[in-house]
């Protein structure tokens, strides 16, 4: 089995958490915690990368991401 390693952004809203996968179209999760949201996250990952590869689909490797916060004002 190959590893892969892909940024995730775990947010927290009024119901809990949300997370995302932003190298993968489509995949996310959501937690009542934060280890939950990430349990979960990686749960959904798995299973996108499974049917990404079944489909005959290349995965693209991240070397090296960033994620920065903004603070904007409109």
């Amino acid at each position: 089995m190959e590893k892969y390693t892909l940024p995730v952004v775990i947010e927290k809203d009024e119901d809990g958490y949300f997370a995302m996968c932003p190298a993968l179209q489509g995949c996310y999760s959501q937690g009542d915690t934060y280890e939950e949201a990430l349990e979960n996250i990686r749960d959904a990952i798995r299973l996108h990368i499974e049917d990404i590869l079944e489909s005959g689909e290349v995965i693209e490797k991240f070397n090296s991401f960033s994620l920065v916060a903004l603070e904007v004002t409109a």
